[in-house]
């Protein structure tokens, strides 16, 4: 299965955010001509403030209804739809009472939603430079495990602070997962120490693809003050080798997803079957 991850360097217009998105995608299918394709965490409003996060965000139909759409979800949908792919959406701020939810969308080449997941993990720190995020000031977090099947592999669903929680991983692959996805937004700081180590090792542990489209380069907070993600969006086999990886900068990779080889890895180390203390 041919997988692209597409490296965006979105702000807070999400008017821009969308036309940029669409650029990326139409470019990566025409020149790579993947099964399916994935953007980063949040990249239709990256930065701002907490009122343009909640401008940006969408109220998601219910699955398998008739209900009118945002234009992100949209633009995925008819993404998939158009050139009969999977889409792996990112995730997109989703309208959720007081708070919004950090939510990946998954459409099938008919156009049809087949997942939906909320982050988990949210992203309370302070970084080595002193700064602060608190990511539950404005979203809540999610509480179910989510996997799909995209052309014959079973797919798990992640998002960036997750990779830091092994046990959401064990979960996914005791699930079945084949592939993973985690779309990010890594922070300059954490990203350049911990963020392909990160990767490396949950795909080791797991004996998983991942796939793992960012977002690169500088957004304006609402404070004013600006903020650098980590981009490198990467993909790494289930030995724990990285197969493809975007250079900095806007752009995309692809890699073919081979089950023979995940097949090979586990029978030759069958760590699920030995571990102990699940």
């Amino acid at each position: 299965m041919r997988t692209t991850v597409v490296q965006m360097s979105p702000g807070h217009d999400k008017a821009a955010n969308l036309a940029q998105a669409e650029r990326l995608c139409e470019a990566a299918i025409a020149e790579d001509r993947p099964d399916i394709i994935a953007l980063p965490e949040i990249w239709t409003c990256l930065g701002g403030t907490r009122e343009d996060k909640f401008a940006s965000a969408e109220v998601l139909p219910k699955p398998g209804s008739n209900e009118p759409a945002g234009e992100a979800y949209g633009f995925l949908q008819n993404l998939a739809r158009r050139h009969h792919i999977h889409v792996h959406g990112g995730s997109i701020g989703e309208r959720a009472g007081e708070k919004l939810a950090n939510t990946t969308v998954v459409f099938d080449p008919r156009g049809a939603e087949i997942a939906r997941y909320r982050k988990i993990h949210l992203f309370d720190i302070t970084a080595p430079d002193g700064k602060e995020y608190k990511e539950s000031a404005t979203y809540a977090r999610g509480e179910e495990i989510v996997t799909y099947e995209a052309n014959g592999t079973r797919v798990g669903c992640a998002i960036c602070y997750d990779v830091r929680f092994p046990e959401l991983f064990l979960k996914l692959r005791q699930a079945g997962a084949e592939l993973i996805f985690l779309p990010a937004a890594f922070t300059l700081q954490t990203g350049k120490d911990h963020w392909e180590t990160l990767i490396r090792a949950r795909a080791i542990e797991t004996q998983c693809w991942f796939a793992a489209p960012a977002c690169c380069g500088p957004h304006t907070e609402g404070s004013g003050g600006v903020r650098y993600s980590y981009g490198h969006s990467l993909i790494a086999d289930p030995w724990g080798h990285t197969v493809a990886k975007a250079s900095d900068g806007i752009g995309f990779t692809t890699a073919r997803i081979e089950n023979e080889v995940t097949l090979r890895v586990r029978a030759d180390m069958p760590v699920l079957e030995h571990r102990v203390l699940a």
